[in-house]
């Protein structure tokens, strides 16, 4: 579950960017969530589609850090996949442990 608590603001101007994402146009959100039961090529395959779509998003920058910083847990976002940011986040913490 996302952390509410990190989620940035309310107000609109924190979240105008999401009206012009890529993945808003053309019938491609249903590439960036996976549907229940979704494994091996199927699911790899459908990864590699919503990050080419993320590949020429104007917004991909803004979307990434929306995903970084409330710890997204689901779908491909600013052009990551749930794995890679997991690994991201798992990461941070394992250095932040260290220090």
């Amino acid at each position: 579950m996302a952390l509410t608590s990190r989620l940035p603001g309310a107000y609109d101007h924190h979240w105008d960017w999401q009206l012009r994402g890529s993945c808003r146009s053309g019938g491609a959100a249903a590439l960036f969530f996976h549907p229940a039961g979704e494994r091996g090529e199927a699911h790899d395959a459908r990864e590699e589609a919503a990050k080419a779509v993320c590949a020429g998003c104007p917004v991909r920058v803004e979307c990434r850090r929306y995903a970084l910083d409330a710890r997204e847990p689901y779908g491909v976002w600013g052009g990551l996949t749930e794995d890679e940011r997991h690994r991201l986040f798992s990461g941070t913490l394992a250095r932040r442990s260290a220090a």
